[in-house]
């Protein structure tokens, strides 16, 4: 069987979706360079136990390392491709730019050009909520124009989606994006809000409450997530025979090309988040009030209605359970 590549194979999302895949019996070559954007012993941790599952190989290998890329496209025998591989985070985009240039775009056209020569099945790649940006009407479609991002993360996110219609449409290389909302879960990125409170509240330090905790995110959680890229995979994207150049849809096109939200659909109050946090934890947490950062948008909020209709899937996890996960995991992993 040709292997499904994973780029990002030990990132939070890249570790779970590639746990999946080996378990149903794919084989697996995850890519990863295990940078220091946050702690790479958690990383090492992901990465060790995804070694210890047959099936699965592993490549250290910069994105943005154009002739590695090509290379490893050449010798490998790959049938699909999961580009979860990115320079994350919307704050750290306001003050290292360049991280993302390097990571998003010039890390994109590489697999681009890989999938392009190795004829891939299929590209499946992240987008995220955040090339909404200073779109207000909700829920967030797929159908609606997204034309004007409010960080530079996002502006890479939404070039990625343009990016990939252009190999769609000139070389027929199936794709599709994946936008998604404010992933949480065990194994989780330090830089997220679950973590940090979590954190900061067993240490009882206080915790800076952003837009002053009137921010409400559709929060998701990883297990959701993995289950629709992985139905999504499985879906190759194909051409909408009824697309309209005289009123075209953002979200589909005459090329195979989709997107997709994977969102839990049911925003949730920041100041809710907390408190179920708190009975988590039997602590309460002190709250620093501050305003809306610099990038952040006060809302989002997943319409999902062509994820349900194309792969019969949307994220059901309470914002309770998936809580109660992320922290029994996190107690267990860090011996709190």
């Amino acid at each position: 069987m040709a292997k499904i590549l994973v780029t990002g194979a030990a990132g939070f999302i890249g570790f779970h979706l590639v746990h999946r895949l080996l378990d149903r019996g794919d084989e697996v070559l995850g890519l990863d360079n295990l940078n220091d954007y946050y702690d790479p012993k958690l990383k090492e941790d992901r990465l060790a136990q995804l070694t210890r599952k047959p099936g699965f190989s592993f490549v250290n290998c910069d994105l943005a390392d154009r002739k590695s890329i090509a290379e490893l496209f050449e010798e490998q025998a790959l049938r699909k491709v999961v580009n979860l591989g990115a320079q994350a985070g919307v704050r750290y985009s306001l003050t290292n730019p360049n991280a993302y240039i390097s990571s998003n775009i010039v890390g994109f056209m590489n697999i681009l050009e890989g999938c392009r020569h190795s004829h891939i099945e299929h590209l499946v790649y992240a987008s995220s909520s955040s090339v909404y940006g200073a779109n207000t009407r909700m829920p967030f479609s797929i159908h609606d124009n997204v034309d004007h991002p409010v960080s530079l993360y996002a502006a890479t996110k939404k070039a990625n989606e343009l990016m990939a219609h252009t190999y769609s449409h000139l070389y027929g290389l199936p794709t599709t994006g994946l936008r998604f909302f404010t992933v949480y879960g065990p194994w989780g990125r330090p830089d997220m809000a679950a973590f940090i409170f979590v954190r900061k509240i067993l240490a009882g330090e206080p915790i800076e409450v952003f837009n002053y905790g009137k921010m409400r995110r559709d929060f998701t959680f990883v297990s959701d997530i993995v289950e629709g890229v992985i139905r999504v995979l499985d879906n190759v994207a194909k051409k909408n025979v009824e697309w309209d150049g005289a009123n075209p849809d953002p979200g589909t096109s005459l090329a195979p090309y989709r997107l997709y939200n994977i969102g839990n659909h049911s925003p949730v109050e920041l100041l809710h988040m907390i408190e179920v946090l708190e009975a988590c934890l039997g602590k309460k947490a002190e709250k620093k009030m501050m305003p809306l950062q610099l990038g952040d948008v006060p809302e989002t909020f997943a319409d999902v209605d062509d994820l349900v209709r194309d792969v019969n899937f949307k994220p059901s996890t309470s914002i309770e359970d998936g809580l109660a996960q992320f922290v029994e995991w996190y107690r267990g992993y860090y011996g709190v």
